[in-house]
């Protein structure tokens, strides 16, 4: 593979920054919130609780890219509303997932953080649209992309200009049936040791199961991460959407205070 913007030998890792939050830095960055947007009230009281327990960052998906066009498409430019909000009002910075080219100016106006999914992340048109922004991106690794491919969906960002660019591995589809997906915690260390980029783990998608989350979280805190994605919800069993692999706050907390611990160490 030729030498890439990615590369060490271009540079410094690159530290992403988010209002006052240094994404690569230090710190470890907690993101969560739930996976979907279901109301305004029903963010707001979530937000709030994550809030005083210390995250850095709300999520909340207005658009859900879903494998049955009959299940819940998300609120969209709805909920990209009642994120803006409800981060001024708690004042936290937010992030969200976009589908479209042509939603990328109209995201630009409500989130802090455009978050590139799993699906779309070889979708290059969007790629090359949101490289054209200064906005943070939070790209996440295809369900079967391989180290290159993901670098390379990097590479379409930051080729047109946008450097703010922030990994996410959140598991990739293997023979394996008994989680949701397969956490692939060697490209985490990987891309540590050869890249630029920050890169961030989201074991709710990368498990799917609630009871996995916890220990993958300091895995992946073990492993290098510069900070982990996690959905929450005040009453798990009852969201909307990906209900099985959402945590409680409580058990947010829990894991907060363990990679404060880890941290330490690694």
């Amino acid at each position: 593979m030729e030498k890439l913007l990615v590369d060490k030998v271009y540079g410094e890792s690159i530290k992403v920054k988010v209002k006052d939050i240094i994404i690569g830095g230090k710190e470890k960055v907690i993101i969560s919130g739930p996976c979907a947007i279901e109301s305004y009230e029903s963010l707001l009281s979530i937000a709030k609780e994550l809030k005083k327990i210390g995250v850095h960052i709300l999520r909340g998906g207005a658009y859900k890219p879903r494998t049955s066009p009959y299940s819940f498409q998300g609120l969209e430019e709805e909920g990209l509303k009642i994120i803006s909000q409800v981060g001024k009002e708690v004042d936290l910075p937010v992030i969200t997932e976009i589908m479209d080219t042509r939603d990328v100016e109209k995201a630009g106006n409500y989130t802090d953080i455009i978050q590139i999914g799993s699906r779309n992340m070889y979708n290059y048109s969007l790629l090359k649209e949101v490289g054209k922004t200064k906005i943070p991106i939070l790209l996440k690794r295809g369900m079967s992309a391989t180290l290159e491919e993901w670098l390379y969906a990097a590479e379409y960002i930051m080729a047109e200009g946008n450097q703010n660019v922030i990994l996410c591995e959140r598991g990739i589809r293997t023979f394996e049936t008994y989680t949701r997906n397969t956490l692939d915690l060697n490209l985490v260390a990987a891309i540590k040791e050869k890249y630029r980029l920050p890169i961030i783990v989201d074991p709710s998608h990368g498990t799917g199961l609630r009871e996995l989350v916890p220990k993958m979280s300091i895995s992946a805190i073990c492993a290098g991460a510069d900070g982990l994605e996690i959905e929450s919800h005040i009453n798990p069993e009852k969201a909307i959407s990906d209900a099985r692999q959402t945590i409680s706050i409580p058990q947010l907390v829990k894991i907060m205070e363990d990679v404060k611990k880890f941290t330490m160490y690694f």
